[in-house]
Order: structure tokens, then C-alpha cells, then sequence
């Protein structure tokens, strides 16, 4: 594969990758960020995979369940036809709550004809360290592990098990199934069991997707994202994983590697904003009390991330023993980026915080938390503002004063002061409003280099850097501001590449970059929109969306060059910023129309 042409499944609990051949490359049980049963993605000798084997005269097809998290692949050889639908069983329990077990479910529906097909079944457990041995039992399979340490896996399944586990062909004549469980079930499952779990499953991702409202344009992309979204959700805890996967690189061959299976609470925030203005409030909600939960003491500073668990210490290893994708070490997990300082985390949070509290005033459960953050975020932000950081591309080595972090310290107090007037406490308003007002003179001075015409990376700097082109999004400035104009200009100059962004182009603790980051190309298209030139950026916008797989998914990067998909996968970054881009333009292309049909009486 030279593409990342996989499409993700999942239940809010975990999640896997299932190539565009059927095959699962990708799977940790029983949560996001267990370790691996399946890491062919990470290394195609050891890292094990479960895969469905045809001869070459099929041809196979993958597509999802419209609105659903449900992966079909449909295998086709003449009058032989089957289709494989993937999914991690979630549904509404009949007492309350979610069935979301850690489990795997391949049901194997029978089209037409005799088609035949074999499995290839190679867990390799605990990340491929040390050995996995496979037992056929009376009622299932069995793996097992006593590497780093003991871990097992079951699989159940309707077809001879002995033929599964030695790779025989198997015919099919009727709907048949798989089921990958973390845990041994205690009742057996059967063909009856999982269509009906299957169908459970459709139903909750098709009632989950009915409140995402309709879009004149882009609406199945703005859905596909949305579900893509919350599967990158923790319903346990709250949280909002950056990606599903750990160290697929920026660049082929190349050490920017990482695990992106933590929150991040700048790349959750911005997608439960996103979330919570496609109107699924529930997700916001429960993303605000993990946030309440992280911050018992009120001198407590908050991290840059966190478990999905809340863990707040992130230990980073290497597992030499995995080659890497495509032969890119080194393969991490954990992530040592939790110790830094990085300013912009505060404004926003209080960005997220502010937009749930004036759309819901009058039901907010934990408000009075709320509030305690608020004044404790502005005691942070009034004493540390003036202190550089590592900023949010997080460079590992000196610290700077970053534009985007001095701009989101502003945001925090505008933010702020907006909760206070919520909650109708004004005591405190004269003094925030000098700090609001000081932060924003202090950019202005520092930040503009009219050398270069724009807002540059950091103060003194002559480097673009596309995170300045939020400072828009944010109300910091207006979009026909003429500096901010400017900004964009010098920006698409400098950093646009065959129409993808470098999110800058200095060197790093690793070098030049030299792969585009998705958001921002999405960045840079919005900006496009805000200062009026909304015909070049809707072409922009659809030759970026042509980049996308086959299911419309994005990664984290592009290449320059061949467009191929890089880094972590699904990236939630990609997709909150698709969405609002494809906002935009549905809203842009409804207000047209309504002019045109005014303009007609």
C-alpha cells in the first residue's frame, strides 16, 4: 500500500484500521491506547495482522455505511460475492448507558454465488514483543503471550476453526462471522447474535448522525469527519484523542514519530468546539467535566496533554524491535512533549469553555467549576504571558515568544471577561480588561514585522508560520484588517508549496520540515474565505479534499510531491478543520441565495 488507505472503526472505547483489502492492520484492545494485537501498519513481518485472502480475480470495493462508523468491503469474482462489515459493537443499553466491549466484529454477509476466500490470523500481542502462540479450543482461539508481559485475545467464529487458524480456503454459502474479543465471552455467540449487534451498531451511528444538521454543500464530508471525530472520542473519561495510531511519520524515512493516542487539550478543544456547534452536546459535556476533573487544585497548572485516563505522566519509549512504518524509526510510545510549557493551551480552553456557557447558560450542571477555572486560567495566563514557551508546533529545544501563543493568552482574557458578564460577575472586569487590553498592544508591537508586512512567527522574527492565520478565528483582528490581509499574502508567499502549507519553514529540532500539515492548508483556505477571495479558496479547498483516501479520511500530513497521506491517522486535527471550512462555504453559498431570491421580488 502506498497510501494510508484504511478506514477506521470503532466504539468510543478503542478503535482499529482495516486496509482497503479487508485486512486489520491496526488494533489495540481493549482501549485506545493498550498495546497493539495487531502493528502490520508499524512493521509488516512482526507486527501481526488478521486478514481476509482472496485470489486475484476479485475485485474489492470499500465504502461505509452511509453515516455510520460501519466498513464495508465487498469482494467480487464473477457470481461469487460477499461483503465484510466491520465494526466495534456501541449501542444504548436498555438500562442506560453504552455496550461498548472491547471486541472486533467481522460479519461476513453472503451476496451471490460460492465465493471463497482464506484468513490469515497473526495476532502477535504486547506490540510483537516476544512470542504469541494460537490454540484452537472447543468454542474459540485463543492467543496468548508471556513476553513483557502475559496477555490474551479470543476469537470466535462460525467457520472450522482448525481451517481459520491454518489458512485453509473456506467456501461461503451463508452469512457468516468473527469475533475479536479482548475477553472470553460467556455465552457463545452465533450468526443470529451478530447481525443483530451489527444492526444495534447501525442503528445508534445512524440516530448519532441524524443530529448533524443538513449543508447545502459538503454535507457528506461534514458527516464523514463528525463520526470520524468521535471515534477519536473516550467515552470513559471524556476525552479526545489527537489520532488513533503512534509513530507514523511526517515524512517516510525520516524521526518525527510520535504517539498520538493522548489528549491534547489544544486538539480536543477545538474539535469539541466543532463538535459542539454540529450540536452534539453531549460530547462537549462530558469533555468540560474531564477538564473539571483534571484541575482539583486551584495553583494547579495545567498540562499540555494528558492520558485518556487522566494520567499525567506520559513516560516516551522506543520499541526498537518494530521496523516502523515503511521502514521509518523509530516506533513510539508515550509522548515526553506533557512536560513542556506551551501558552495557547489556556486560551483555548477558555475559548471551548465560553462557547458552551453562552449557548447553554441556563443548564449548566458544573458551572460553578467552570467559573473557579476561569479566574484560575486568568491568574495563570496575568503572571506567565510574558514568558516564552515551546509553542504549539512544539519545538523541543529553546523556547521563543510565539505569536499564536501571545494571541491565545489574549483569547483566554476576551474569553474570560465574556464568562464573567455570563455569570453576571463584574467585580473583577476592570482589572481583566487592562490585562485583555495590554496583551493586545504588547502583539501589535512585537509581533508585526513591517519589514515583511505580517504577524511572523515570533516576536523579532522574520519567519511566517500559518498558526498566525487564526488570530482571525479568534476576534483577535478583523478579517479585512489590511494587516491581516497582508499576513495572508505573505504567508500563501512563503509557505505555500503547489497549493499545501508548510506549517513554517525555518529549521527545527529536526531539520527543515518537509511534509505539509493538513490543518493547515485548511488554515490558510479559511483565511482565503475571511478576506474575500472565497472563489480561489473554494478551488484550494476542493483539490485538498481530492487528497483524502478512499473514504474521505486525512492524516496528518501531505507530501509536497506525490500527495501520498502521512502521519497519525484519522487525524482530528484534519477533520475539525475540514468542517469548518465546509461551514463556511455552505453558509456562504445559503446567504447567496437568499440575496438572489430578495433581489428577484
Amino acid at each position: 500500500m502506498n497510501n494510508l488507505d484504511y478506514g477506521i472503526i470503532g466504539n468510543c472505547r478503542s478503535a482499529a484500521l482495516v486496509s482497503n483489502r479487508g485486512s486489520v492492520d491496526w488494533c489495540c484492545l481493549p482501549e485506545f491506547d493498550s498495546s497493539s494485537l495487531f502493528a502490520k501498519l508499524l512493521d509488516e513481518e512482526k507486527g501481526g495482522s488478521f486478514e481476509v485472502l482472496v485470489n486475484d480475480s476479485y475485485v474489492i470495493k470499500q465504502r461505509y455505511k452511509k453515516h455510520t462508523a460501519v466498513l464495508i468491503t465487498k469482494f467480487t469474482s464473477g457470481e461469487g460475492v460477499f461483503e465484510i462489515r466491520d465494526f466495534m459493537p456501541r449501542y444504548r443499553k436498555a438500562e442506560g448507558g453504552y455496550n461498548s466491549p472491547p471486541e472486533v466484529i467481522r460479519y461476513i454477509k453472503h451476496i451471490s454465488g460460492k465465493p471463497k476466500f482464506s484468513v490469515k490470523y497473526d495476532p502477535r500481542l504486547e506490540y510483537a514483543f516476544g512470542k504469541t502462540e494460537t490454540y484452537v479450543k472447543k468454542n474459540f482461539i485463543v492467543s496468548l503471550t508471556h513476553g513483557e508481559k502475559f496477555d490474551t485475545c479470543f476469537l470466535y467464529t462460525s467457520f472450522n476453526k482448525n481451517a481459520v487458524v491454518e489458512g485453509r480456503e473456506l467456501e461461503i454459502t451463508e452469512d457468516g462471522y468473527f469475533l475479536l474479543g479482548y475477553n472470553e465471552k460467556l455465552f457463545q455467540p452465533s450468526v443470529r447474535k451478530m447481525y443483530t449487534e451489527l444492526e444495534r451498531t447501525k442503528v445508534y451511528w445512524l440516530n448519532w448522525s441524524s443530529k448533524t444538521p443538513n449543508y447545502k454543500k459538503y454535507n457528506s464530508q461534514i458527516s464523514r469527519s463528525a463520526i470520524t471525530l468521535k471515534l477519536l472520542t473516550y467515552d470513559k473519561s471524556g476525552a479526545v484523542l489527537a489520532a488513533a495510531t503512534t509513530s507514523l511519520p511526517e515524512t517516510i524515512g525520516e524521526v518525527r514519530n510520535w504517539d498520538y493516542r493522548f489528549c491534547w487539550i489544544r486538539d480536543a478543544s477545538m474539535a469539541i468546539k466543532v463538535i459542539g456547534e454540529l450540536g452534539h452536546r453531549n460530547v462537549a459535556k462530558r469533555y468540560l467535566q474531564f477538564i473539571v476533573d483534571l484541575i482539583p487544585d486551584k495553583d494547579e497548572k495545567l498540562q499540555i496533554m494528558y492520558g485518556i485516563n487522566k494520567e499525567k505522566k506520559l513516560t516516551e519509549r522506543t520499541l526498537d524491535h518494530l521496523s516502523g512504518y515503511k521502514g521509518s524509526k523509530p516506533v513510539r510510545i508515550g509522548n515526553a512533549a506533557y512536560k513542556q510549557r506551551q501558552n495557547d493551551i489556556y486560551g483555548i480552553l477558555m475559548d471551548v469553555i465560553y462557547e458552551q456557557l453562552s449557548k447553554y447558560s441556563n443548564d449548566t450542571e458544573n458551572g460553578e467549576d467552570l467559573w473557579g477555572i476561569t479566574k484560575g486560567i486568568v491568574w495563570i495566563v496575568s503572571h506567565h504571558w510574558k514568558e516564552a514557551d515551546k509553542g504549539i508546533w512544539e519545538f523541543r529545544t529553546e523556547d521563543r515568544h510565539f505569536t499564536f501563543s501571545k494571541v491565545l493568552c489574549w483569547v483566554a482574557i476576551d474569553r474570560a471577561i465574556k464568562v464573567a458578564r455570563l455569570f453576571r460577575k463584574t467585580h473583577k472586569l476592570e482589572k481583566w480588561t487592562q490585562l485583555e487590553q495590554e496583551i493586545k498592544n504588547d502583539i501589535h508591537a512585537n509581533a508585526w514585522n513591517p519589514e515583511v508586512n505580517a504577524f511572523t512567527q515570533s516576536y523579532g522574527s522574520p519567519d511566517m508560520d500559518a498558526s498566525v492565520l487564526l488570530m482571525e478565528s479568534y476576534g483577535f483582528i478583523h478579517a479585512k484588517d489590511p494587516k491581516f490581509v497582508s499576513t495572508v499574502h505573505a504567508i500563501e508567499r512563503e509557505l505555500s508549496n503547489d497549493g499545501l502549507l508548510y506549517r513554517y519553514k525555518n529549521e527545527d529540532d529536526f531539520g527543515l520540515p518537509s511534509s505539509s500539515f493538513t490543518i493547515c492548508t485548511f488554515w490558510f483556505i479559511n483565511s482565503l474565505f475571511k478576506i474575500g477571495e472565497k472563489e480561489k479558496a473554494m478551488k484550494h479547498f476542493d483539490t485538498l479534499l481530492s487528497y483524502s483516501n478512499h473514504l474521505g479520511l486525512f492524516s496528518e500530513d501531505i507530501d509536497f510531491k506525490t500527495k501520498r497521506l502521512l502521519g497519525n491517522f484519522p487525524q482530528a486535527y484534519s477533520h475539525l478543520a475540514l468542517i469548518e471550512c465546509a461551514i463556511n462555504f455552505s453558509r456562504q453559498e445559503s446567504e447567496e441565495q437568499v440575496l438572489a431570491s430578495i433581489n428577484k421580488l
